[in-house]
């Protein structure tokens, strides 16, 4: 794998199911149950993962018909490695792959929790409201 600062290493593959779980816990995010987590990775259509000394401490991938319309989602560094730049780098590589790979007026989207949305802006991502508002079904949590 090249290194891209110091220990860091730079990889285009997703990490496996347990790794995954495990990164996404030490954000708090949503930690879904190994066998979802390794079939969501497996759908993936790009991945970008930043090791140290072999552990997975950022990652951040791409989802979606992998043409037209596709989502970065988990763009996530481990809390002690926050700081760095390192999720700079995990976008800079989606971008790159988004930029080269997907067709000429493809819709790339993203949910940003602020102050990260300062992040994605660097990159042209722009809040749609008022024209358009992201929305969201997460399922099990239907209106009663």
């Amino acid at each position: 794998m090249p290194k891209v600062r110091d220990e860091i290493e730079i990889s285009h593959s997703p990490p496996s199911a347990e790794e995954y779980r495990s990164l996404m816990r030490s954000v708090g995010f949503t930690v879904f149950p190994a066998a979802v987590a390794a079939e969501s990775l497996k759908r993936s259509c790009h991945a970008v993962t930043l090791r140290k000394d072999g552990v997975l401490i950022g990652m951040g991938r791409i989802v979606g018909d992998g043409v037209c319309f596709v989502e970065i989602v988990d763009v996530v560094v481990e809390p002690v490695h926050q700081g760095k730049g390192l999720a700079k780098i995990v976008m800079d590589a989606l971008m790159s792959y988004a930029t080269t790979q997907l067709a000429e007026g493809a819709f790339v989207y993203l949910s940003a929790h602020v102050p990260a949305d300062r992040l994605y802006a660097q990159y042209g991502f722009e809040a749609t409201a008022p024209d358009a508002v992201g929305m969201c079904y997460r399922l099990g949590s239907a209106p009663t």
